[in-house]
């Protein structure tokens, strides 16, 4: 990674909806539709967010039909993968990461029906 890439990065992680986005991520795949659904936001904030994930590299995405669909990207700079490891580690500390995974756990039977 350049350091100039690691700005990217770490302004990323500096925003609370993309952090909330990340761990929800940390879950598995996840459609755009279903983080609208879990995170209560408006599909054009959930889909700005994911695009300044994908170009910071933190999650990669796929199309099936008229949906994308998410998922966190596999790390190659060792700081990079550190440090979502931590996140992932401390997410039960945050009380919105625990709200969403909540909300994500009531909805998971229903999550991605806007796909099928």
């Amino acid at each position: 990674m350049k350091l100039a890439d690691s700005k990217t990065f770490f302004n990323a992680l500096a925003d609370e909806t993309r952090l909330r986005i990340l761990n929800l991520l940390s879950e598995g795949e996840l459609c755009v539709c279903d983080l609208i659904r879990v995170l209560k936001e408006p599909q054009s904030k959930i889909s700005r967010h994911l695009a300044y994930l994908r170009r910071a590299r933190l999650v990669e995405s796929r199309k099936k039909g008229l949906w994308m669909h998410y998922r966190l990207a596999p790390q190659s700079a060792r700081i990079s993968a550190a440090l979502l490891r931590s996140l992932q580690q401390g997410r039960r500390d945050f009380a919105e990461f625990k709200k969403d995974l909540k909300e994500f756990n009531r909805c998971k039977g229903s999550l991605a029906a806007c796909c099928n």
